[in-house]
């Protein structure tokens, strides 16, 4: 089963695409705030070596694949979903 979460903050543009993306395609996923909660961000540059976002993180039967920004192309990819 694939779990997604996306590390965020209020006012990305390129969160809420993604965010939106994820709601037309009924992608459920969970949400981490950066810019508010500390333990978030420091996940999230430990993960990804970035500190812009979103950062995009799809685990999969123990595989992940981290998406930096808003792709498209990579996301329907990792969620196996058809574009």
């Amino acid at each position: 089963m694939k779990t997604v979460t996306i590390y965020t903050t209020p006012t990305c543009g390129f969160c809420r695409m993604t965010k939106d993306f994820f709601q037309e395609h009924g992608v459920q996923y969970a949400e981490k705030n950066v810019a508010a909660d500390d333990a978030a961000a420091e996940e999230m540059i430990q993960k990804s070596g970035q500190m812009g976002v979103p950062v995009t993180l799809v685990s999969d039967d123990g595989k992940e694949t981290l998406i930096v920004g808003f792709d498209r192309p990579r996301l329907s990819a990792a969620l196996g979903i058809a574009l």
